[in-house]
């Protein structure tokens, strides 16, 4: 008897806690237009408050001609990520940001308790994906969720120009 109250309890320690995951898939489209230019695009997870909860991504070009950090100046482009957050953000910044993307799907994955989730805390939040491309326009959609999740959710919504197909997976 003695010894149950002792196992027990080392083993719930032991046991490790349960961490949600979190994909968000985005569809760069392939546009027939005469001058393309791959967009700059920042997906992040918002709160009911229009808060920033979670910096997920920003995709921006990392280098022109030569000049390292000079299509920085572009990202005010992302006009509400860079109203919510984006003006406060240094870049780049390790494991958010990247260099823009050649028409595709993207699939990006994150686990709760890990950066840039961290502890994200239980509520109701929205996944923002904008994007804006030189000589195009400028697009955004939103994925309304809630977290964490109690059971596999899958959500897609369509861009209409800048933006494929986006789609949000929740794994408990």
């Amino acid at each position: 008897m003695r010894l149950q109250h002792v196992l027990l309890p080392a083993l719930l320690v032991a046991t490790p806690a349960l961490a949600a995951d979190l994909a968000v898939t985005i569809n760069v489209p392939t546009l027939n237009v005469a001058e393309y230019h791959k967009p700059y695009v920042a997906a992040w997870v918002e709160r009911e408050d229009n808060s920033v909860a979670a910096q997920l991504a920003v995709w921006y070009q990392t280098q022109k001609g030569g000049a390292e950090g000079e299509g920085q100046k572009w990202l005010k482009d992302l006009r509400q990520w860079w109203r919510r957050g984006g003006r406060e953000m240094t870049m780049p910044a390790d494991g958010i940001t990247g260099a823009t993307r050649a028409p595709g799907e993207y699939t990006l994955t994150f686990t709760s308790g890990k950066a840039p989730l961290g502890d994200l805390p239980a509520g109701h939040y929205r996944l923002v994906v904008e994007a804006a491309r030189e000589v195009g326009g400028l697009e955004r959609v939103t994925l309304p969720f809630s977290w964490p999740p109690k059971k596999p959710v899958s959500q897609k919504t369509t861009g209409k120009t800048e933006l494929g197909n986006v789609r949000l997976g929740l794994k408990p």
